[in-house]
C-alpha cells in the first residue's frame, strides 16, 4: 500500500518532529512568545538554529536523496502548533506576550533554513558527495563508456 520511500519519508518527518519538540522543552523555549529582549538569549539560539540543523541533518540521513525538501517540515509543523496551543488552549503566561505573526513566522523561517541546511549536511553525509548521483555510480558510469568507446574503436 505504502512505498518504502513513504515509509521512511515519514519515519524521517516524525523523527524530525521529535528531535525540534524535545529540543524545545529540554531547553524551555517557546518561539510563539516574546518577554522582551530576554527572549533572545543563548537558548533561544540553540532552538531556533542549531536544534533545526541537527533534525534537518537527521532528515536528510534517513531519508537519503530528497531529505533537503523534506527537513523543511518538522520546524514548521512543531512551531505551528506550538503557536496554535498558546493562542487556543494554555494561553500566554505572565510576564509575557504573543509573537506578532510576522515575527513569529520571520523567525520560523530561520528555523526552516536552519533544519534545510541541516538536511544538506545529512544528505552529503549519506553520498559522501553533493550532486546528483552517488559518486560511486558516476565512475561506475564512466568506466562503462570508456569500456563502449574501447570496444567501437577496436
Amino acid at each position: 500500500m505504502f512505498s518504502s520511500r513513504m515509509k521512511k519519508g515519514a519515519l524521517a518527518l516524525f523523527i524530525g518532529c521529535v528531535i525540534i519538540y524535545s529540543g524545545d522543552h529540554l531547553l524551555g523555549i517557546r518561539a510563539e512568545l516574546f518577554m522582551g529582549l530576554d527572549t533572545f538569549n543563548f537558548r533561544w539560539f540553540l532552538d531556533i538554529f542549531i536544534i533545526p540543523f541537527i533534525a534537518g541533518t537527521v532528515v536528510g540521513m534517513i531519508y537519503g536523496m530528497g531529505g533537503k525538501w523534506l527537513a523543511h517540515f518538522p520546524p514548521l509543523i512543531i512551531h505551528f502548533f506550538g503557536y496554535i496551543q498558546t493562542l487556543k488552549f494554555t494561553g500566554v503566561p505572565a510576564g509575557a506576550a504573543l509573537m506578532p505573526m510576522g515575527w513569529w513566522g520571520f523567525f520560523v523561517i530561520l528555523a526552516i533554513e536552519s533544519a534545510t541546511a541541516g538536511g544538506v549536511m545529512g544528505e552529503i553525509l549519506i553520498k559522501r558527495t553533493y550532486g546528483r548521483k552517488p559518486i560511486h555510480l558516476e565512475y561506475q558510469e564512466k568506466a562503462a563508456r570508456a569500456e563502449r568507446k574501447s570496444q567501437t574503436d577496436a
